[in-house]
């Protein structure tokens, strides 16, 4: 294989790999960039993080969800009070306004996997299906990022 065949090879693979921008749509929301931290060997929850963009008339709430990887999958918040952070679940999910987007992000709203089955291993893609109250559900793969990430992976 020559030189310029090898490059060819390579620009097209590179054209064929899903970006980590990849969108995912139900109805009127919009899932882009979603990611998740790999994890240690005995970690039993993790992180995950997406934007949602309601492009619709009406708010939309995310309840919840599944995944094989994890025994639950629950919405939750970190914050900051008097020196302190604290994290809880939002019962009633998480509302995205009509016309407006919310980024779940290390240190606010995430999707908290709990009771892992196994370890979330950097460089890999595992899916989850997140649960809206009016939506309904939609799969989506979550890029795994180092342990520690601030970002999602490439960025």
């Amino acid at each position: 294989m020559t030189k310029r065949s090898i490059v060819a090879a390579a620009a097209l693979l590179t054209a064929a790999t899903p970006a980590l921008a990849d969108e995912v749509g139900l109805g009127a929301l919009v899932l882009a960039d979603a990611w998740v931290r790999a994890t240690p060997p005995a970690a039993e929850v993790a992180g995950g993080y997406v934007t949602i963009t309601n492009t619709g008339d009406t708010p939309a709430r995310l309840v919840g969800g599944a995944a094989d990887f994890a025994a639950r999958v629950e919405i939750h918040e970190m914050t900051m009070a008097d020196g302190v952070m604290r994290m809880r679940e939002l019962a009633d999910g998480l509302v995205v306004p009509a016309g407006e987007s919310v980024v779940l992000e290390p240190g606010g709203y995430h999707v908290m996997f709990m009771d892992l089955a196994e370890p979330l291993v950097e460089g890999e893609t595992v899916t989850a299906t997140l649960r809206f109250a009016e939506a309904g559900r939609v799969a989506l793969g979550f890029a795994v990022a180092p342990i520690g990430a601030s970002t999602p992976p490439g960025r």
